[in-house]
């Protein structure tokens, strides 16, 4: 599997994907930290000041057809 972190791309597999996961979620407290798509996942810092704003991304995404993992919903 493929993970964007930053400007970066590094092939891992899923599980270490998902450890990664468990590390990312900790540092969004309110917002997207992570979506993916197949093979592909991009590891985001994207963080909201209110759920609408935050409901709003997490369609976008969704729309892009996109697996979104966000805290605070």
């Amino acid at each position: 599997m493929q993970v964007k972190v930053m400007n970066k791309v590094y092939q891992m597999s899923r599980k270490e994907y998902e450890g990664l996961l468990e590390i990312a979620s900790g540092h969004v407290s309110f917002g997207i930290y992570a979506v993916e798509k197949r093979n592909y996942a991009e590891l985001r810092c994207d963080k909201c000041a209110s759920s609408t704003k935050l409901k709003a991304m997490v369609r976008q995404f969704k729309s892009a057809g996109y697996k979104v993992h966000c805290n605070g919903r």
